[in-house]
């Protein structure tokens, strides 16, 4: 049995959860279900996930809903939306704060290049040959 931490479902207008997709987070876990007839179940372990982001239009924002985008390297789920929820910010930190204690847990570390100068200088062409 998986102990969730958060679950909702997808919203509609006005607010309304009258859709067939449902979310849910557990500690180690994100776990998204959709479909009525044919119901299709993803998960991602949440040290998968390396960005969290948060959109809200202006609809969104009148009936306090928004859209969660998650970029990850799960094969399956690369980048994944979590849409018209509510209470977005507060969703999207509590994503952050369980992806971070899983990854610390499992000691794994995310290794982010920046693109550009480096500040390593890799020229063959340099004067500096003269060792033997």
């Amino acid at each position: 049995m998986v102990n969730t931490v958060w679950k909702d479902r997808k919203r509609i207008i006005f607010g309304l959860p009258w859709t067939f997709t449902k979310y849910g987070l557990s500690e180690d876990r994100f776990f998204m279900e959709t479909g009525f007839l044919n119901v299709k179940e993803d998960e991602v372990r949440l040290y998968r996930i390396t960005d969290v982001s948060v959109a809200r239009s202006f609809w969104q924002r009148l009936f306090n809903l928004g859209t969660i985008t998650c970029h990850s390297s799960d094969r399956t789920l690369k980048t994944f939306e979590i849409k018209n929820i509510k209470k977005p910010k507060e969703v999207k930190e509590l994503i952050s704060t369980y992806v971070e204690e899983e990854r610390d847990r499992k000691r794994v570390s995310s290794r982010e290049f920046i693109s550009g100068d480096s500040g390593f200088d890799n020229d063959d062409d340099d004067d500096d040959d003269n060792y033997v």
